[in-house]
């Protein structure tokens, strides 16, 4: 039986051949190979981080893309919509037109009475709900974009071509004429031409024969 030796410490297992200073070198690199790893891994996620990004960056692109398309898809359909229901309309008017012309006549004529006069007020009345505006005067200018001249006169106290008669009013929706009104029109008379006043300190007709006024 063997006695332990007092102070005697039990060593870590050296290999042969090597002294047990080799173990302290290893260590010391298992150490500080540990912070190389977490840098890499954090590279890494940044990368992954970037590409996350410029992902989300297109997806959002795309979408603001798609959202204005549909926008203008909605405005366009819109625009669409409204326009074809003024040409429906613009047409039912349309068709409407003698019907209102023969009111307007009956009501020249002293004829328009009783019930038929109630049922012709409700015909221009729904007429002007629906956007119907009827135009053309007597006394106001000729004006060939709303204006259809079917007779023509000379008058003298007119000074420019002047709508005398209207023979069938016109009618717009909006801005848009469905029909001109149809006038007669007048014109000054060939070769009448407009006197203005002698202004003020112009030398009259008289002065110039005599030579002029007196000197003092």
């Amino acid at each position: 039986m063997t006695e332990e030796t007092p102070g005697f410490e039990e060593k870590p297992d050296v290999p042969s051949g090597a002294t047990p200073d080799d173990a302290e070198p290893k260590a010391a690199s298992e150490e500080g190979a540990a912070p190389a790893g977490d840098a890499s891994t954090d590279a890494g996620l940044l990368a992954q981080l970037d590409q996350v990004r410029t992902a989300l960056s297109e997806r959002t692109a795309d979408l603001q893309r798609l959202q204005a398309e549909y926008q203008n898809y909605r405005r366009r359909v819109e625009r669409d919509r409204i326009t074809v229901k003024e040409i429906a309309v613009a047409n039912l008017l349309t068709e409407l037109l003698p019907v209102l012309d023969d009111i307007g006549r009956a009501r020249e004529h002293g004829e328009l009475v009783g019930g038929f006069k109630s049922v012709a007020e409700s015909l221009e009345t729904v007429a002007a709900k629906m956007g119907l505006q009827q135009f053309g005067k007597e006394g106001e200018p000729f004006d060939p974009t709303i204006h259809e001249a079917l007779m023509h006169s000379y008058a003298p106290d007119v000074t420019e071509t002047t709508c005398v008669a209207i023979l069938q009013p016109g009618y717009r929706i909006g801005e848009r004429t469905i029909r001109p009104a149809r006038v007669a029109v007048a014109e000054p008379q060939p070769g009448a031409q407009t006197v203005k006043p002698a202004e003020e300190g112009e030398p009259k007709a008289d002065d110039k024969e005599n030579g002029g006024p007196d000197e003092g």
